[in-house]
Parts: structure tokens; sequence; C-alpha cells
């Protein structure tokens, strides 16, 4: 069995040991950078996780007292409503957090393996794709934007 370095040159169990090394040494370090590419997103999936949490249970708060309200079972929702309105905003808070420290994160972390691409280190071959995760707590953020304000203003879908 022979592999091709990036420099071209052909690595086999017959090759030089230190050689072997070296190449071994870079495919590890490689795959360090996508585990900790993938521990990111997954961090990034909890913070999506309790945001969701909260987005949905002041929503949830938020529409059951307003229920009650339009059908006169109570005649005052005032501090439920904005407990649940508090709720949704701290779930729009927390995601928004998350996903700027994911951002600066990925970005730091690309930056690494850029440098180390260069100076030889590890191989350029693998491609850091883009993040379905980050994409999911972006298009979450805009659905929390929109529940609040739709909660604050009555407008929109959720009003």
């Amino acid at each position: 069995m022979t592999r091709d370095t990036e420099q071209g040159t052909r690595i086999s169990r017959a090759s030089d040991p230190d050689q072997i090394s070296v190449e071994l040494s870079s495919r590890r370090t490689g795959m360090s950078f996508q585990r900790t590419r993938m521990s990111a997103d997954r961090t990034l999936m909890s913070v999506i996780r309790t945001s969701l949490s909260l987005i949905s249970f002041g929503f949830t708060i938020f529409q059951v007292f307003e229920k009650l309200r339009d059908h006169s079972v109570i005649t005052h929702a005032g501090s439920a409503r904005n407990f649940g309105v508090t709720l949704v905003a701290l779930g729009i808070l927390m995601l928004i957090g998350g996903i700027i420290y994911h951002v600066q994160f990925m970005t730091h972390l690309r930056e690494q393996r850029d440098e180390m691409i260069v100076e030889g280190i590890v191989h350029g071959q693998s491609q850091f794709p883009v993040s379905l995760t980050l994409i999911t707590a972006i298009i979450l953020l805009l659905i929390g934007v929109v529940a609040i304000v739709s909660m604050m203003f009555r407008v929109g879908p959720f009003g």
C-alpha cells in the first residue's frame, strides 16, 4: 500500500521510518482540526437547544395567557405576557452570543489551519464545509425575532 504526500513523494511500508512518522503526524493533526470543528458544531447545537427551549416556552406562556384573556377567563395577563417576552428575548440573546462565539472560534481555527498548511505541517486536502449548525442557528434566530416582534406589536403570523 502506497500513498502520495502533498509534496508528490510516495509513502509506503518500505519508506524511511522518519518519513512515515512525519506523514502520520500530519494526518493526525489534520484530523484533529476536523474533530475540533465538529466539537464547535456540537457546542453551538447545545446553545440552539437551550435557546429553542427558552423561545418556545416563552412563546407558549404568552399564547396561553393571551387566549385566556381573549376568552375573558382572566382580566389581566400583563405579568405573564412580560415573562413570556422576557424568555423569548433571553433565548434570542443567548443564540446571538452562541453564533458570535462560533463564528469567532471557527475563524480562528481556519486561520491556524491555513498557517499550518503554508508551513507544510498539515495537508490542505480536506475542506471545512459550511456549518449546517450555524445555518440552523441563524434560521432559528430569525424565527425568534419574528416571534418577539409579533408578541410585542401583535402583528404577523403569531400576533
